[in-house]
């Protein structure tokens, strides 16, 4: 089993890796291998794996900047000139109680802080001090509804084509005891390169899942109306949904 997901891991690493990712992508057989690997990878972690927890003098105080551009349009620069003042991140959808949370009321919530590595689908990581909500304990505030299945992540980041990014977990992934709503990194208020004012941190699944700069969380019963229908920005160009390391 652990051969499997070595092997299912490694080919979705490939996937991302500069020239040879739209080859890959295309491939019917590496797609495959992905596919078949992916329910396994979910039943093995799911909920119950837990990503391994480091010291402080594991931290990489520099921790790499990736992914889509830092947002900068005006209403992200507004948001930013005030310090996230006005910033509210919205939890809607199939919710009892939808809600408008402030950063002071996110972080009065609940605290949590992880020593956690991000691991990137290109191939390289990083060991970063996260601290912020836990999600189960924002899920918990609005109340999902029965019918609910999935937490989709909007975010304010786009493609450089105005599509924005997205992601999504199922609700038994996003009250994982490790999922997080992270406010700070390295002991500093999050910043602008690297997800300000609120990313997710997800660290038993590669990092195109741990979705930063999120401005609404959507509950849905399903996903096939979002976006492309396979849960996430990259999920839509042929990566896999569940990601599991």
């Amino acid at each position: 089993m652990r051969r499997r997901l070595f092997i299912a891991s490694s080919v979705s690493a490939l996937a991302g890796c500069g020239p040879i990712s739209a080859a890959l992508n295309g491939n019917d057989g590496v797609r495959r291998a992905l596919a078949s690997a992916e329910a396994l990878n979910h039943a093995l972690i799911g909920t119950h794996g837990l990503a391994r927890e480091y010291g402080e003098r594991d931290v990489d105080r520099h921790f790499r900047i990736n992914g889509f551009a830092t947002p900068s349009d005006a209403h992200y620069a507004d948001l930013l000139a005030s310090k996230f003042a006005r910033y509210r991140l919205i939890v809607d959808g199939a919710v009892e109680r939808p809600a408008a949370f402030s950063l002071s009321r996110l972080d009065g919530l609940a605290r949590q802080t992880q020593i956690t590595r991000h691991d990137c689908v290109e191939g390289w990581s990083a060991i970063g001090k996260w601290s912020g909500v836990p999600l189960r304990v924002v899920l918990d505030e609005v109340r999902p509804r029965d019918y609910a299945r999935y937490v989709v992540f909007r975010c304010m980041d786009n493609d450089g084509a105005g599509t924005l990014y997205y992601e999504s977990l199922d609700l038994h992934q996003a009250r994982h005891p490790q999922a997080l709503l992270a406010l700070r990194l390295n002991d500093a208020p999050l910043d602008a390169d690297h997800g300000a004012p609120v990313r997710l941190r997800v660290p038993t699944q590669l990092g195109y899942k741990s979705a930063k700069w999120i401005a609404r969380i959507e509950v849905v019963g399903s996903l096939a109306r979002v976006g492309g229908g396979q849960g996430g920005y990259w999920e839509d160009q042929g990566y896999e949904w569940y990601a599991g390391i």
